[in-house]
C-alpha cells in the first residue's frame, strides 16, 4: 500500500508563484509514475502533469505548457509540481496520483491523462489563485 499526501496549496494572487510536494510512503517510489491532477467545483478531474518513473519523460496539459514543471526527487519519495504565472482559472483541488509502471514500458500521453489508470491518490490540497 501507498499513501501519497500532499501540501503546498493556499491562496496566492494572480502571476504568483507556488510549489506543491507529495511524499509518498514505500520503497519502491522510483517504479511508479506519478502525476498530478485537479478538479475544480463542478468539472471533471484533469491530469495537469505526468512524469514517468525514471523520470525521463514529461507530460503536460496545453493549458499549463510553459507555466507549470513537474520533478521528482527518488531519494526523498516526494514529486513537485513548481506553478508559476498562476491565473484564476488554476484555482482548484489538486491531487497526487501513482501509477505502478513496468519498467522500459512504453505509456503514451494518452495513458497518462486516464485518471483510472494510476493506482494511488492523496488527499488533495486547494490552490486558490485571486484576480
Amino acid at each position: 500500500q501507498v499513501q501519497l499526501v500532499e501540501s503546498g496549496g493556499g491562496l496566492v494572487q494572480a502571476g504568483g508563484s507556488l510549489r506543491l510536494s507529495c511524499a509518498a510512503s514505500g520503497r519502491t517510489f522510483s517504479s511508479y509514475a506519478m502525476g498530478w491532477f485537479r478538479q475544480a467545483p463542478g468539472k471533471v478531474r484533469d491530469l495537469v502533469a505526468a512524469i514517468s518513473w525514471s523520470g525521463g519523460s514529461t507530460y503536460y496539459a496545453d493549458s499549463v505548457k510553459g507555466r507549470f514543471t513537474i520533478s521528482r526527487d527518488n531519494a526523498k519519495n516526494t514529486v513537485y509540481l513548481q506553478m508559476n504565472s498562476l491565473k484564476p482559472e488554476d484555482t482548484a483541488v489538486y491531487y497526487c496520483a501513482a501509477d505502478v509502471q513496468v519498467p522500459g514500458g512504453y505509456y503514451s500521453r494518452s495513458y497518462y491523462q486516464r485518471s483510472y489508470e494510476y493506482d494511488y491518490w492523496g488527499q488533495g490540497t486547494q490552490v486558490t489563485v485571486s484576480s
